[in-house]
């Protein structure tokens, strides 16, 4: 027994010593339960498996079984031992993170700080429905008006980027705390520093939640914005900052030579803000910043930038400024005429609303006029500037007329939510007052300067100086532009508008220094929708608004006042509705002027026994333009150089531009009829001047106070062509008793016609048609012409009364004159090539041109009529006067001539269309209704034929319907093609096509269409026909001779009479021949006859 326990004891420490225990302390404490089985299986495999070792004897059979019961003892004591030891290191885990918890929810115990905000229930930790802590709880918003500003406010706290929306939820839960915010302005930190209205519990009832959403949301999206699209950055609202617009990848600035508030009406417009309220200029670009530059001006109508004309890239907008717009955000007038008038809308929940004119006072006008920049409350009415085609606001504002924003005045519930048509209001503000005139007589009168960036600034032009001053007279309330003086030494920034503005600030402008710029306005009365400063129709001033007048008050003394008070000259006509009827109130007053006064309201007024006023009567005045402009060392008052009274003196009138334009302004304040010429040679030097052409007067003309070559001008005096396309065609007109008539066309021949070519100094007439120019509006000639052709004036001509006084309509006789032959091209082989050279001053002189020679060029091959310009050729090197064309003009004289020496110009042109007709030799031709037809069987020529231009050449003869051409050299410039025998194969198109070669040039052109139609013969029928004529002769003659026996005489007269008998029954047979043939047995006819 003791041999067996030894026995036993000795693997059980083998045992012991293999399973580990007893090893180091802390080794192990890691072994799992894989582990012991793994360490299980390694055993058994040392075992062996009859569970014998060697040497084992059979009387141990249950010694090893006792050991494997061990062993298995030993791996579960083990295994539960590092089990317990590891869920006591867990456990211990858990408590050390339920300490740190209770630690973290110790530190947090303290509540928010009043009045944080939060965003619950949304998709992203930056959007969600808006919460405030008040009082110790979160609260629900439910502010009445909540715009983007309080957004930007609440994403700005939360750190969540910009505002990109505010949507109104579901009513707040009846009873729960709520809380409303002031209107934020944008640029505050935090919500607390909007500060609140009140709050409470059920404060909120009936009102809805609102939603925000930040950018931190929009940034999840990949798409980047819209090519040219635009923002406002560095703003202290979402509505205000520089204007950026995203080109080509990335946000660049805009930058425009010409800025005005028009651009940024625009920009805030696409942005869904409101009403443009400011602009300003901001820095320089830098050198190779990427801008985008507008290449032309805006209108205000558009509703994207990228609808304006732009271009962009690097080095753009190098020397020009970055723009900053501010735009109103909640509150915006549309369908006005200006910035500052139309119906009032507010945005609520990201759409505009009308506002119902119950719910909107003078109070609240304030505020909103106010807050768009402009002045005091003017006019405010339902339905002034329509109805509005979205929602209408649901709330009635209660202004006190001090606030800054209307979202800062209170508001309430309208107790009728409805809003009957033609209710939605409409407001007109007063401009703001950032103009004045400084330096002259009256608030009317002095150099034009303009609050900008906090200074006053003058207002400078080089151009449309009419324009700018009847927007600043307009501006100031005052009446019409009086005069525009020179004199003002002061350079400001540059000005320019179109004449329909409102106000200044509408007008675009540069920052280039120009010469200051001085108006005189009249003060109370002014003439408006009229064709110039000196016709319109008669409105004064009362009570700070414009009335018109009724005609019955109103007579020709009361115009002679008007017409001096504005400059002008005296009164050429004066009549009820002559210029349209005003929209506004009615002068309630008589006028008794003398006709001494200097002013209209110096005139005696009476009350009026009738006040009311027809419609059709409110008085148009026209007032003769004034004795400023005479033309001095010509042979008549029409002609000579050009001067222009100014400041107490006569001055030269000079212009190195548009001289046509100006001449044809001069021509028409003198009264006299249409530029003969504008001639150089007048070395004195004026005031420059530019006229568009269609001014009234000189005075409305721009100038620069660049002296300028002087300008000498010859007019028609008695006759002009109106509406045409150039000086030498147009609806004639003749002056009688100091006003123009057209000429009926049956009182006009071309014996007339000559002679008013000549006096105009063109061509031969070309045309002469009633009605080729339109009708004219005034009157009628009364007189018939009767001129020999040979006279120097039309007036010279004898006339006669006309037997009917009517003409009818369609019948002013419209002329065409074909152009002076005062240009030629000498030097070259042909009349259409060589050095340009032009008639002046009884010598030819040479034409030349630094700038747009191909201009120049179009311009004399088409005087000439040799078709287009080929080619500008250098090497004519004879100084010349210079010539500058825009290429559409009908000849050279209507170019602007200038003073300086230029080279010469060599102008090859093209040769023009070659002329295509057909004829015959047998009377086998016709005319169709598609063109000429071809008897069957008979012979035809095509004959193809240019201008004398160039000599040699050939003709190419196509023919469309196949591949047959046929060539043959220019003879006499021209070609005959003969077809001995007409069949079907000769039916088609034709075309002459010439080709020539010259001055290293090749010249081709070609023919209209030429279709010809083959048709059949018609000679059987033709001969049946002329064989009954002969019976029929026959039988007459017979018939004649046996009836009647006549003495000698009576034979005589018998035998006329069967001569006439023949030609008269020859003649029936004709017409009875050609009443049944078609058009080529017609033609066959004609020719057997």
């Amino acid at each position: 027994m003791k041999m067996q326990k030894s026995v036993s004891v000795v693997p059980l420490l083998l045992l012991l010593c293999l399973s580990g225990v007893g090893v180091t302390k802390g080794q192990g404490v890691e072994v799992t339960k894989a582990k012991a089985v793994d360490f299980k299986t390694e055993f058994e495999v040392k075992t062996p498996a009859d569970g014998k070792t060697d040497g084992q004897t059979d009387s141990e059979p249950d010694l090893w079984a006792e050991l494997r019961a061990l062993r298995d003892m030993v791996v579960e004591h083990r295994v539960e031992q590092r089990v317990e030891k590891r869920e006591a290191v867990t456990q211990s885990q858990l408590e050390d993170v339920k300490t740190q918890n209770s630690d973290l929810q110790a530190q947090s115990v303290s509540p928010p700080a009043e009045l944080s905000v939060r965003l619950v229930n949304g998709t992203t930790s930056c959007s969600g429905t808006v919460e405030v802590f008040y009082r110790g709880e979160w609260s629900a918003v439910c502010s009445g008006w909540w715009s983007m500003r309080d957004v930007m406010v609440v994403c700005r706290e939360l750190h969540c980027g910009d505002a990109v929306a505010v949507n109104q939820e579901a009513l707040v839960e009846e009873g729960r705390r709520g809380v409303a915010i002031k209107s934020c302005r944008g640029h505050e930190s935090t919500i607390t520093e909007c500060g609140f209205r009140e709050g409470g519990p059920g404060y909120c009832d009936g009102r809805n939640y609102h939603y925000v959403i930040c950018s931190d949301l929009q940034a999840q999206s990949v798409s980047p914005p819209a090519e040219h699209s635009v923002r406002l950055v560095n703003g202290t609202t979402s509505c205000s900052g520089t204007v950026e617009v995203f080109y080509r990848g990335e946000w660049s600035g805009l930058c425009s030579s010409w800025w005005s508030m028009m651009v940024a009406k625009v920009v805030c417009r696409e942005l869904d803000c409101g009403n443009v309220v400011a602009e300003s200029r901001g820095p320089l670009f830098e050198h190779n910043t990427r801008g985008v530059r507008l290449s032309s001006r805006c209108s205000g109508n558009e509703y994207f930038i990228r609808q304006c004309d732009n271009r962009g890239g690097p080095g753009y907008c190098f020397g020009e400024y970055y723009h900053h717009v501010i735009c109103s955000e909640s509150v915006r007038l549309v369908d006005g005429a200006g910035l500052c008038s139309g119906r009032v809308e507010v945005k609520s929940d990201q759409s505009w609303a009308s506002v119902c004119e119950a719910d909107f006072d003078r109070q609240d006008a304030e505020v909103v006029c106010g807050e768009l920049g402009c002045g005091a409350p003017a006019a405010l009415q339902g339905g002034l500037y329509g109805g509005g085609e979205g929602q209408t606001s649901d709330k009635e504002f209660q202004c006190k007329g001090n606030e800054s924003l209307l979202l800062d005045c209170d508001t309430s519930d309208r107790e009728n939510n409805t809003c009957l048509p033609g209710n939605a209001v409409g407001l007109t503000c007063s401009e703001p007052d950032d103009v004045r005139l400084v330096g002259g007589d009256s608030r009317c009168a002095g150099g034009v300067e303009r609050y900008d960036q906090g200074e006053w600034r003058t207002v400078g032009t080089l151009s449309d100086v009419k324009d700018i001053a009847a927007v600043v007279c307009r501006h100031l309330g005052c009446g019409s532009t009086v005069s525009v003086p020179p004199g003002n030494p002061a350079r400001g920034f540059e000005a320019s508008c179109s004449g329909s503005e409102s106000s200044l600030r509408e007008c675009p402008r540069s920052y280039d220094r120009s010469p200051g710029l001085t108006v005189i306005c009249s003060e109370s009365v002014r003439l408006v929708d009229g064709a110039g400063l000196c016709s319109g129709r008669v409105e004064v001033k009362s009570d700070q608004s414009w009335a018109s007048v009724c005609e019955a008050d109103f007579d020709r003394q009361d115009a002679e006042v008007v017409c001096g008070e504005l400059g002008c000259g005296a009164p050429a006509a004066l009549q009820g509705g002559l210029y349209g009827e005003g929209e506004g109130q009615t002068w309630d007053k008589e006028f008794q002027c003398k006709g001494n006064e200097s002013l209209l309201l110096d005139c005696d007024t009476s009350d009026r026994e009738n006040n009311t006023c027809l419609p059709g009567n409110a008085v148009g005045l026209t007032c003769s333009e004034p004795d400023d402009v005479r033309l001095v060392g010509g042979g008549s008052r029409c002609a000579g150089v050009v001067e222009r009274y100014d400041q107490g003196e006569w001055r030269t009138v000079g212009s190195d531009w548009n001289q046509r334009d100006v001449a044809a302004v001069v021509c028409r304040q003198l009264g006299c009829g249409s530029t003969v010429s504008v001639l150089p040679g007048n070395t004195t030097r004026g005031f420059g001047v530019s006229c568009s052409g269609s001014e009234s007067s000189l005075r409305e003309c721009s100038r620069s106070y660049d002296l300028s070559p002087g300008l000498t001008v010859i007019c028609s005096e008695s006759v002009r062509l109106v509406d045409g396309a150039g000086l030498c065609s147009g609806r004639v007109e003749v002056k009688s008793n100091q006003s123009w008539a057209s000429v009926c066309e049956a009182d006009f021949d071309r014996q007339d016609a000559e002679v008013v070519c000549g006096e105009l100094g063109c061509g031969a007439p070309a045309a002469l048609q009633g009605g080729l120019y339109g009708e004219g509006e005034g009157q009628t000639w009364d007189k018939e012409f009767q001129c020999k052709g040979k006279e120097s004036l039309l007036l010279d001509c004898d006339t006669s009364d006309r037997e009917n006084n009517i003409c009818l309509p369609g019948n002013a006789v419209g002329l065409t004159c074909s152009e002076p032959d005062d240009v030629r091209l000498v030097g070259g082989g042909s009349r259409c090539a060589g050095g340009v050279e032009r008639y002046d001053q009884g010598e030819w002189r040479t034409v030349g041109s630094d700038w747009d020679q191909r201009d120049v060029a179009a311009v004399v091959c088409r005087q000439l009529g040799c078709g287009s310009a080929v080619s500008v050729l250098p090497g004519n090197t004879t100084g010349a006067h210079g010539v500058v064309c825009d290429g559409t003009e009908s000849a050279l004289r209507e170019c602007v001539i200038t003073f300086d020496r230029h080279s010469g110009l060599t102008v090859i042109c093209s040769s023009v269309q070659p002329d295509i007709s057909l004829t015959d030799s047998m009377g086998g031709v016709s005319r169709g209704h598609q063109g000429p037809e071809v008897f069957r069987g008979y012979s035809f020529t095509i004959t193809c034929s240019t201008q004398p231009q160039y000599p040699g050449g050939s003709f190419l003869l196509t023919f469309t319907c196949s591949n047959r051409t046929q060539t043959q050299p220019a003879v006499n410039h021209s070609a005959a093609f003969l077809f001995p025998a007409a069949d079907d194969s000769h039916q088609g198109n034709y075309r002459c096509v010439y080709d020539n070669y010259g001055f290293s040039h090749n010249f081709s052109s070609e023919s209209e269409l030429l279709s010809l139609t083959i048709t059949a013969s018609p000679l059987p029928a033709f001969i049946i026909r002329h064989v009954v004529v002969l019976l029929i002769l026959l039988t007459a003659i017979t018939t004649s001779y046996l009836y009647y026996k006549p003495t000698r005489r009576q034979k005589r007269v018998n035998r006329v009479s069967s001569v006439d008998l023949y030609v008269n029954a020859m003649e029936m047979v004709s017409l009875s021949s050609r009443a049944e043939a078609g058009p080529g047995e017609e033609r066959a006819a004609q020719g057997t006859e």
